[in-house]
């Protein structure tokens, strides 16, 4: 039987400030303190925890977190990103800046988090070939 991923750290400069970048993106509750960490609920049951690094902003290793909402949650997003002026792109290089991508038969965006973490939004999983 496959694991089931239940939550994941994410090592930032400011737990609450993270945590609070992405909530506000997903339009979803404040982030509860949870011991050392800043905890963001995802509705799969799976919890992103946000920790403050113990290590310089340089050393923070950056991570890539991949989101699976609706199209209208999709629409909620980029118009969130859109209306606060926020860096964009369609693609994990950051080389088609302001725009979304339609790949995998959805749409998809990413934009980083205050650390530099990227933050990909899309609308269809990735299909593996077999």
């Amino acid at each position: 039987m496959p694991a089931k991923l239940d939550h994941t750290i994410v090592h930032s400069t400011d737990r609450f400030a993270s945590a609070r970048f992405l909530t506000d993106l997903l339009g979803a509750p404040e982030p509860k303190a949870f011991g050392p960490f800043a905890a963001v609920p995802l509705a799969n049951g799976v919890t992103v925890d946000y920790a403050d690094s113990i290590v310089a902003r340089d050393r923070i290793v950056m991570q890539h977190l991949a989101f699976l909402v609706e199209e209208d949650e999709f629409d909620e997003i980029y118009a969130r990103i859109t209306g606060r002026g926020l860096p964009h792109w369609a693609d994990p290089a950051h080389r088609l800046p302001q725009q979304i991508n339609r790949r995998h038969h959805g749409r998809g965006v990413y934009v980083d988090d205050p650390d530099g973490h990227a933050l990909e939004f899309l609308t269809h999983p990735y299909v593996t070939e077999e």
